[in-house]
């Protein structure tokens, strides 16, 4: 469905603007649809849904969920550049299943079994759009508004057994959602001509909790489920939020984001296209090309559930297969995947095959993996001669010396955030081929810091990520 707004068209849905961003705009709309081991009644699966979900605006105060989410991005427009927005998000369909009776009629039941199958009652999730494509100068004559409904429908499918007879069938039931988008421009001060644009997705469902009793399983049907943009500029670029050019340093400290992020998410590293999501990820996100498949689990490690799904009992496949198509198809895909493909999932690296001392390691084809018994790649000798000394805030750092260690905006690694204001000790200053300075570390205090010594391995942080420590 598309929704519309007198100032603006609908935008290309088939154009090719958003195609590789979708791939990944994709994982994050099931991010956490269905997870291991699949089946309706695992306890995992019972609290669905927890990434971008945009409430009913009268349940979420009191539950401490949001009932909006605002973009907001630098960006740089050429001639008469217009802007398209694409809305994407789950909404979620109640369904039950039903028995059929002696007499004609149907009777709820908790379970309908069939050979292949496990039928029970769960909430599918419907994948809805939003589109606009708007000239950039109304946004800053004006702010765009347009509103969006989803009415509430009713959906029969009967369910036959082998032999064509109707033996029951599922009910699914879609209540009303209703939305806003709001958008408009304006020119931030810096040295250089750039617009912040502020994208605000807000739902606005009337419904009202039936008393204190009410439940998140009563707010969801009215939810936008793991909502997030795609955003397009044409021609024009947009400013990276986590790596801005120093002069829009400013201007981006001062982008306030609520409940999204937004990434730099063009084809072949382009600038003109952002994905705005609900889950923190870096500039020009990928699909990794080693994956057969969705898998759906959140965090997915496609070689391990590839395994443990084709290691589920019969009984357990046949409860998956019947508690969602996505469930099914994660099922049949892990009983049908080759060992040639099982094996590309063991051990990718791309980046850094190839490599020898004092040179760029070449890059090889995306299906071309290091095979078992190869030596694992030793940083040290891809690493080029450099200075064994560096500034860190006019401090000359090197092995021996003490940090204090801030992750940066850079970085997405949960781990690396753990270590904020940790202190560290400098082991070694490396020099990789394109100019770039690494300095390896090891935690104060960490009871195997002398295992890394022994082993190499250490954490691995840029200059600008730490702060000097006056030296013992």
């Amino acid at each position: 469905m598309t929704a519309t707004a007198p100032t603006a068209t609908p935008a290309d849905r088939g154009g090719r603007r958003f195609a590789a961003a979708r791939r990944v705009a994709d994982a994050v709309l099931f991010e956490g649809y269905v997870l291991y081991p699949y089946r309706a009644s695992a306890a995992k699966n019972r609290m669905r849904w927890q990434f971008g979900v945009l409430v009913p605006p009268a349940w979420a105060p009191a539950q401490g969920e949001h009932s909006l989410q605002r973009t907001e991005i630098l960006m740089e427009p050429r001639g008469a550049a217009t802007l398209s927005l694409e809305l994407r998000f789950l909404h979620a369909q109640r369904r039950t299943v039903q028995q059929a009776r002696d007499d004609g009629t149907f009777t709820d039941v908790a379970e309908l079994r069939l050979p292949d199958r496990v039928l029970v009652p769960w909430d599918e999730g419907t994948e809805e759009r939003v589109e606009l494509r708007v000239a950039v100068p109304e946004l800053t004559q004006k702010e765009i508004v347009l509103p969006f409904r989803r009415p509430a429908r009713e959906e029969i499918e009967p369910v036959l057994d082998d032999r064509g007879r109707t033996v029951g069938r599922l009910v699914r039931r879609t209540e009303e959602a209703e939305g806003v988008v709001r958008l408009h421009a304006e020119e931030p001060e810096g040295p250089y001509r750039v617009l912040k644009l502020t994208a605000v997705v807000e739902n606005t469902s009337p419904w009202t909790p039936d008393g204190p009793g009410a439940t998140r399983e009563e707010a969801l049907p009215r939810s936008l489920v793991a909502a997030h943009l795609l955003l397009g500029l044409n021609p024009g670029t947009f400013l990276s939020m986590t790596d801005p050019p120093e002069w829009a340093r400013t201007a981006v400290a001062a982008c306030a984001n609520l409940h999204t992020w937004p990434v730099l998410a063009g084809e072949d590293g382009g600038a003109d296209v952002v994905l705005s999501s609900p889950i923190i990820l870096e500039d020009h996100p990928a699909i990794a090309p080693e994956s057969a498949g969705a898998m759906y689990d959140a965090t997915e490690i496609d070689e391990i559930l590839a395994l443990r799904t084709a290691a589920l009992t019969e009984e357990e496949k046949r409860e998956a297969r019947g508690t969602d198509p996505r469930a099914a198809a994660v099922v049949d895909l892990a009983d049908t995947l080759p060992p040639e493909v099982l094996e590309r999932l063991h051990g990718a690296v791309r980046s850094l095959r190839g490599a020898t001392a004092g040179a760029a390691p070449e890059e090889p084809p995306p299906d071309t993996l290091f095979t078992p018994g190869q030596p694992w790649w030793d940083p040290a000798a891809a690493a080029v001669p450099g200075p064994a000394r560096v500034l860190v805030g006019g401090t000359p750092v090197g092995p021996g010396s003490r940090v204090l260690l801030r992750p940066g905006l850079r970085r997405t690694d949960a781990q690396d955030l753990f270590l904020q204001g940790r202190a560290a000790r400098v082991e070694e200053v490396l020099h990789d081929v394109d100019g770039g300075v690494h300095l390896a570390v090891t935690v104060e205090g960490d009871p195997g810091a002398d295992i890394r010594r022994e082993q190499g391995r250490f954490l691995y942080f840029q200059p600008d990520e730490v702060t000097a420590l006056e030296e013992a």
